[in-house]
């Protein structure tokens, strides 16, 4: 597994998606099965909205259980180093050249998972996550972005997320 394919997680968010695994795989999973054998119970299944909606309901819930699945698998559990490198787990305070100080933005460089109360977060295999890895306090790094334009930004600061 490269670093790319690596999903870095803290401990708590670890946690979190391990118990939200656990839940779609019993309780609700289980729920689930319910409404379906009970929605059968009532006959002809071409008209049976309720056996549709919950059959629906089903592949919902074993997609994010085959999505947790992956990512856990893929999962490096651990706090960033504070040696100022920017590395996942890191926030990122960063603005793009040109731009004033005070344009300056802020993201957590990490899995989409996390909700970090308000903050962007920003995947180490995006474009602007990729660039920065790596990078230092007052590092300039380009990249490409979506549109195909080269942008660069300029690394203010790279701090352990805190939680």
């Amino acid at each position: 597994m490269t670093e790319q394919d690596t999903i870095w997680l803290t401990q708590e968010a670890f946690d979190k998606l391990s118990a939200e695994l656990e839940n779609l795989k019993g309780p609700i999973r289980q729920k689930v099965v319910e409404q379906i054998s009970a929605a059968r119970d009532e006959g002809d299944l071409k008209e049976n909205g309720g056996y549709h909606a919950a059959r629906e309901e089903q592949g919902k819930i074993e997609g994010r259980i085959k999505q947790l699945e992956q990512m856990l698998l893929k999962a490096e559990v651990g706090a960033a180093s504070s040696n100022g490198i920017v590395e996942p787990g890191m926030v990122v305070t960063y603005k793009f050249v040109g731009d004033d100080d005070d344009e300056a933005e802020k993201f957590l460089l990490g899995a989409r998972e996390i909700d970090p109360d308000g903050l962007n977060v920003v995947s180490p295999q995006s474009p602007l996550g990729g660039a920065v890895i790596g990078a230092k306090k007052g590092d300039t790094v380009g990249y490409e972005a979506p549109n195909g334009k080269t942008l660069e930004v300029v690394v203010l600061d790279a701090v352990p997320y805190a939680g």
